[in-house]
């Protein structure tokens, strides 16, 4: 008995590490857990669309709240909580309190505007189980919209309706026919105007819909009257958009650049080109495009030769604080640079992430948010370059 308690003891030590530790993938064994997973959802918010016309926040919108979870990777939570605490709430979903109080103060991070949510989860990426910003007629009402995540992890998909809890706001859920949908934040963005981006991940984890059937679905719940979908990449495992492209504005895409025919580049920018050949701006505008640099990982490994898949685009926007993931100085500088150009006014904050990167995921993967209750809408488009002949 003596020789198997300690075993004992090592494998549950393994198993919860294993729990806090799950991939931003499918973990091993996982893909065979779907089918249940999904024959057992159980409602939990309101499963019909919101009777008034609704709208999705862009995530440069004004928000309220930032949300983690606290578990992995806490050395870079606590970085985002130290850049974030300043500009709105911080949510932190965690099963101890003290620990996490604990650990920002050693590492000299004030305890401001934080808030502990003490409730069951199954892993940190809380950008693809997480509550949606939307809002009926335009601004009117703060409203929040639920996916079926795309991963057997039922704590999980519980937290976006404890958030809603927390914050007293309604919570809307694709969870039933025939408006059931599986999807994943990291692999949707919103212009906050009726425009959203995903790859075709959204297709295939729904072979029950037609994609006519998935915009609709999208419009009714989510206010999403022009749905972009694009090819999925052949070295990004997750097929989250996320990982190589993001809105910076209602008419700016920042794209990640791998060298000539490397890794994902080529498959990126044909889908960049079938974006600009068959979409313009809701203004009607040509998209600007911003390129940054895909980064090889330390060992100067692609993708395409076993390397990590460090990207910048993998950012989030916390009101005047963009907050990105770094790996090494010499793409760092020129991120941070691309970054400040394109993004004037905004405080850009960087955060090492060679911890994340391995597991496929970065800073906007373990963020999300919570708009604001009373939202100014405010969409400007920049002015067209002019000839002036009087005054050159």
């Amino acid at each position: 008995m003596r020789r198997i308690l300690p075993f004992l003891l090592v494998l549950l030590t393994i198993q919860t590490v294993a729990q806090n530790d799950l991939p931003v993938g499918l973990a091993p064994g996982e893909a065979v857990q779907m089918p249940a997973y999904l024959n057992n959802i159980e409602p939990n918010g309101i499963v019909t669309p919101p009777a008034s016309p609704v709208r999705t926040a862009a995530e440069w919108e004004e928000m309220q709240a930032i949300t983690i979870t606290w578990t992995s990777y806490t050395s870079v939570l606590r970085e985002i909580v130290r850049a974030a605490q300043t500009e709105a709430q911080v949510y932190i979903v965690c099963n101890d309190s003290n620990t996490v109080k604990t650990y920002l103060q050693n590492g000299n991070v004030p305890l401001i505007n934080l808030h502990y949510l003490i409730v069951p989860y199954n892993s940190v990426w809380i950008r693809d189980y997480g509550q949606n910003t939307c809002y009926t007629n335009d601004v009117d009402s703060l409203i929040l919209v639920d996916w079926i995540y795309n991963r057997p992890r039922p704590k999980d998909d519980t937290i976006p309706r404890r958030i809603a809890a927390a914050f007293n706001i309604p919570i809307y859920e694709t969870t039933q026919s025939p408006n059931n949908v599986v999807h994943t934040g990291g692999n949707f963005m919103s212009d906050g105007l009726g425009t959203a981006f995903s790859s075709e991940l959204v297709l295939d984890e729904n072979p029950g819909h037609t994609e006519a059937e998935i915009d609709s679905i999208h419009s009714h719940f989510m206010g999403i009257n022009r749905y972009v979908k694009m090819t999925v990449l052949p070295y990004d495992g997750i097929h989250h958009i996320d990982m190589h492209i993001k809105l910076l504005d209602e008419q700016t895409l920042l794209v990640g650049q791998y060298p000539q025919g490397v890794a994902d580049g080529p498959q990126i920018e044909a889908n960049l080109q079938y974006v600009l050949s068959n979409f313009m701006t809701p203004n009607g505008t040509p998209y600007k495009v911003i390129r940054i640099p895909m980064p090889p990982d330390s060992w100067g490994d692609y993708p395409d030769n076993g390397g990590y898949y460090c990207t910048y685009t993998n950012s989030v926007f916390v009101n005047n604080t963009v907050i990105l993931p770094l790996y090494y100085a010499q793409y760092d500088t020129t991120a941070i640079r691309i970054y400040e150009e394109a993004l004037p006014g905004y405080n850009i904050v960087g955060i090492n992430c060679n911890s994340t990167i391995s597991a496929s995921g970065a800073i906007h993967c373990i963020t999300h948010s919570v708009g604001t209750n009373d939202p100014l809408l405010i969409s400007h488009f920049s002015l067209s370059n002019t000839t002036n002949t009087t005054v050159p």
